[in-house]
C-alpha cells in the first residue's frame, strides 16, 4: 500500500485517480510514500525514508526544498502548463487594466453612492478616465513557454503587435506560435521597443530582478508592465521609483509586498494567476498521475531535480536508479546489476545538471543493496 500526503486541499478530481486498493491518500497519513502540495512551506519539514516523490500542482516549487531532495533521493514534479489558460487570461485582464483605469473608475463610481444625480455626475468626470487601446500597440514576453505562448497567440487575435524572448524556447513551443510572434534573441530588444511587458519565466537565484533600473532606463516612457509569474522577477523599489518619475504609466502585479501596496499607478492582485476552479482541477489530475507514473513504472516527466527518463520493463525488472551526474558511475551501476549473473536487456540513462536517473531493464536476479552501496547513488528501486 503507498500512502500520499496531502498539505492543501488538492481537488478530488486529482486524489481520486488514485487506486484506492493500492493507495491511502488524505492529509493525516503517516510515512508517505509521495506528497501532493500547492502552497504549503515544506522547507523545515523532515523526510522519511519511504518517501519517493513530491509532487507540486502548480508551476512554482519555491515551497518546496528541492536540492535537499536531489540529495536524499526524492523526485520532485510540478505541473507545467496545467494552469496557462488561467494565466493567459488573466494576463489578458491585466492588459487592459494597466490601459483603462478600470479599478479607479470603478472604485470612482461606487463612491458616488447616495450623491444627487449620480449619472450626470459619472459623465462629466469620466475623461480623467481615458486610458489607450491595445489594438496595434507592441507586446514584449519574456518567456514563451506554456503560459507566454499562449499570451503571444491571444494578443496577436487581439491586433497587437508581439515580440517575444526565451533563450530556452522548444521547437514544439515555436511550432505553437502564431506565424507573426517575432522572436527575438536579445532581451533588450522587449525593453527598447514595447509598449507593455509581460514576464513569464521561473524564479531561480539567477532570474532574481530580471527588470531592475537598468533594465527600466531603456524602456519607452510611458511603458506599461505586468507581472504574474514571481514577485521576485522585478524589483519593486525600481518600478515605484520610475512610476514617481513618469518612466513607468502603470504595474500590474499579482505579489503583494509593503513596497508596491498603496502606490497610485500600482495594481496589486492577490496572486490569482492560477486562482480557478478549472486550473486547480488541471494542476491535481496532472500531479497525480506524475505520482502514479513514477510509483508504478518508474517514469519522470516534468521534475525539477531529475531529468525526465522512461523504459519499458520487458525482463524481470525495471532497476532505477537516481545518482549524481559524475563520470564513471554509470560504469559502476552496471557493473553491481551484473554482479549476479543479470543480463541487462536495455539501458536508459539522462542527466540534469548535477543529477542523473538510470533506468535498467533487466532479467535475473539483482543485489539492490550494492547498487545502494555506489559512492554517489541517492535513491534504489527494483520495480
Amino acid at each position: 500500500m503507498y500512502n500520499i500526503l496531502t498539505l492543501n486541499k488538492i481537488a478530488a478530481c486529482g486524489t481520486d485517480i488514485f487506486d484506492k486498493a493500492a493507495y491511502t491518500v488524505g492529509d493525516a497519513v503517516e510515512n508517505p510514500t509521495a506528497v501532493m502540495v500547492r502552497s504549503a512551506k515544506m522547507h523545515d519539514m523532515q523526510f522519511g525514508d519511504d518517501l519517493l516523490a513530491i509532487a507540486r500542482a502548480g508551476a512554482g516549487v519555491n515551497n518546496i526544498p528541492v536540492d535537499r531532495c536531489a540529495e536524499e533521493g526524492i523526485v520532485v514534479f510540478n505541473t507545467p502548463g496545467a494552469n496557462s489558460n488561467a494565466v493567459k487570461e488573466l494576463a489578458i485582464c491585466a492588459l487592459l487594466l494597466s490601459s483603462r483605469k478600470i479599478t479607479e473608475a470603478a472604485a470612482w463610481a461606487a463612491s458616488l453612492k447616495g450623491t444627487p444625480d449620480a449619472p450626470k455626475t459619472v459623465e462629466g468626470g469620466k475623461a480623467k478616465f481615458a486610458g489607450p487601446e491595445i489594438m496595434g500597440k507592441t507586446l514584449g514576453i519574456i518567456g514563451l513557454g506554456a503560459i507566454g505562448g499562449k499570451i503571444a497567440n491571444a494578443a496577436v487575435a487581439l491586433g497587437m503587435n508581439v515580440v517575444g524572448y526565451d533563450p530556452y524556447l522548444s521547437v514544439n513551443a515555436a511550432l505553437q506560435l502564431e506565424p507573426s510572434v517575432k522572436v527575438t534573441a536579445e532581451i533588450n530588444d522587449i525593453y527598447k521597443n514595447s509598449d507593455y511587458i509581460t514576464i513569464h519565466m521561473p524564479y531561480t537565484p539567477d532570474t532574481k530582478n530580471t527588470i531592475d533600473e537598468e533594465q527600466i532606463a531603456m524602456m519607452k516612457d510611458g511603458v506599461r508592465l505586468i507581472n504574474l509569474a514571481r514577485g521576485e522577477l522585478i524589483n519593486s523599489e525600481a518600478v515605484v521609483k520610475a512610476i514617481k518619475d513618469g518612466k513607468i504609466a502603470k504595474y500590474v502585479t499579482d505579489f503583494a509586498d509593503d513596497v508596491v501596496l498603496g502606490e497610485e499607478n500600482v495594481i496589486v492582485l492577490p496572486h490569482l494567476g492560477a486562482s480557478t476552479p478549472e486550473s486547480e482541477d488541471n494542476c491535481a489530475v496532472m500531479a497525480a498521475h506524475e505520482l502514479i507514473d513514477y510509483i508504478e513504472r518508474g517514469t519522470i516527466k516534468n521534475s525539477v531535480n531529475f531529468p525526465n527518463a522512461e523504459l519499458a520493463k520487458t525482463g524481470d525488472a525495471l532497476v532505477c536508479v537516481l545518482h549524481k551526474n559524475v563520470p564513471a558511475l554509470i560504469t559502476q551501476i552496471t557493473g553491481a546489476v551484473s554482479g549476479k549473473g543479470a543480463n541487462i536487456e536495455n539501458l536508459v540513462n539522462k542527466s540534469k545538471k548535477d543529477w542523473a536517473y538510470t533506468m535498467l531493464d533487466v532479467t535475473g536476479s539483482v543485489d539492490e543493496a550494492a547498487i545502494k552501496a555506489i559512492d554517489g547513488v541517492v535513491g534504489v528501486r527494483v520495480l
